[in-house]
Parts: C-alpha cells; sequence; structure tokens
C-alpha cells in the first residue's frame, strides 16, 4: 500500500512539472531578414566611416602642402624672422649706442678740464683724470683692478660694455661679414687708444704744460677712434 502511494505521489509530481529541456538553437533568419538588418547595419555605418576618411584627409593635408618659402614670403610682403629681428634691432638703436655717448660727453668733460683757465693755478687732479678715464673705457681697460674686471679675469664673463654691443649689433651677422670685421677692427682700435691714454695720464705731471698736452692729444685721438667705432655700430645695426 506503501509503494501505491508513493508511485502516486511521483506520477502527481511529474504530471505538473514536466522535465527540464536544453533550448534548441533559434532557429536562422530568413535569407530576405538577414539581408534587410546587413543593409540597415551597413548605412549605419556609412557616415562613420566617410567622417574617418574625410580626418585622415585632413591629417594628411598639411605633410602635401609645401609650406612658403622665405622668397615668397617676402613677396607677398610677409617679413621672415631675420627681418622682424633687423627692425627691432633699429628700434633698439637709440639704447645700444646710449653708453659710447656717455663715454664721449666723460671724455669731453676731461678735455674742458684741462682746458679750464684756471687748470694751471687749481692743479688738475690725476686722481680725477683717471676716474673719468675708467668711466669712459666701461671696463674695457683695467687701469685699476675694479671688481668686474675681476670677475672677468677669474670665470672668463665678459664685462667690457664695448665689447658686448659689438655682439649685440653684430649677433645678425654672418662671421666672416665685412661690416661685423670692421666693427671688430674698430674696437680693438679704441681698446688701445684706451690703453694708451690711461699710460700716458699715470706717467704725466699735470702741473707740466707739456704732459697736459700730451694728455689732450691722448683724449682727441681717443676721441676719434670712439667716433669710428659708433659709425662701425650703426652700420651693424643698419642705421
Amino acid at each position: 500500500m506503501a509503494a501505491a502511494i508513493g508511485g502516486g505521489v511521483i506520477q502527481m509530481l511529474v504530471s505538473r512539472h514536466p522535465p527540464w529541456r536544453i533550448p534548441s538553437r533559434p532557429s536562422a533568419l530568413p535569407f530576405d531578414v538577414e539581408e534587410a538588418v546587413a543593409e540597415e547595419v551597413e548605412g549605419a555605418l556609412r557616415p562613420l566611416k566617410s567622417l574617418r576618411r574625410s580626418a585622415l584627409l585632413l591629417l594628411a593635408l598639411p605633410a602635401l602642402v609645401p609650406a612658403p618659402s622665405a622668397a615668397a614670403a617676402l613677396s607677398i610682403g610677409i617679413p621672415g624672422p631675420k627681418e622682424w629681428l633687423k627692425e627691432q634691432k633699429k628700434k633698439s638703436a637709440k639704447f645700444v649706442l646710449a653708453p659710447i655717448e656717455a663715454s664721449r660727453n666723460t671724455l669731453h668733460s676731461a678735455f674742458d678740464l684741462l682746458n679750464a683757465p684756471d687748470s694751471q693755478s687749481t692743479a688738475v687732479n690725476s686722481e680725477e683724470m683717471r676716474r673719468l678715464l675708467n668711466l669712459a673705457s666701461r671696463d674695457c681697460v683695467p687701469l685699476q683692478r675694479s671688481s668686474l674686471v675681476q670677475l672677468q679675469s677669474q670665470t672668463g664673463v665678459e664685462v667690457c660694455t664695448f665689447r658686448l654691443i659689438v655682439k649685440n649689433a653684430a649677433s645678425l651677422l654672418d662671421k666672416n661679414n665685412p661690416v661685423k670685421l670692421e666693427a671688430e677692427v674698430a674696437l680693438d682700435d679704441l681698446i688701445r687708444s684706451f690703453s694708451l691714454l690711461g699710460d700716458v695720464i699715470i706717467d704725466g705731471n699735470f702741473q707740466l704744460e707739456a704732459d697736459r698736452e700730451k694728455v689732450k692729444d691722448g683724449l682727441a685721438k681717443t676721441i676719434s677712434s670712439l667716433d669710428k667705432f659708433e659709425q662701425g655700430i650703426k652700420e651693424c645695426l643698419g642705421v
């Protein structure tokens, strides 16, 4: 009897809960449906492909188009970097030449001091003449060992103002450019004039008229050398 009851229960459970079945693969779509779906996908991707091709073309375009040459730029009125720098140097010529003008004024002050009517009676001070000469030479002649001159001798840093002016004015010129070479020759002549003038001032006796005339002559030659140097710098600047 128990077996009969158990069999009935099992039969009842089976009838209520059919056995699990593994689902089979969905049947393939009909051919016309697959073709329609493929066309729809292709249509959706077509704008993206076109956009990608356009982007690649834009990226490659600068490499395909040659850059305009400097001559072409000048022909249409566009200045190149070097021409622009030349114009800037011309505009800054006043500031570049300012130390030269200051040195000239200092030399004229020394000359006027010697030409003063009462210069013989007051006895021109040798130290004052040295001071004026040091100011005019712009640390290019070490008449007195200043801190700047010592710095140059110890570190190799250029402190001569006139040399720095040449480097600035001729920076856009070629190494063997005649204008630059002329400016360098004028610089050497100027420094030589300052050195000779310094020797005359150190060895001279300002109470003696002959020595005073030697100093005047040295001042005149140095001023002339300074004028030539200034002209060379102007030619380097193109003014």
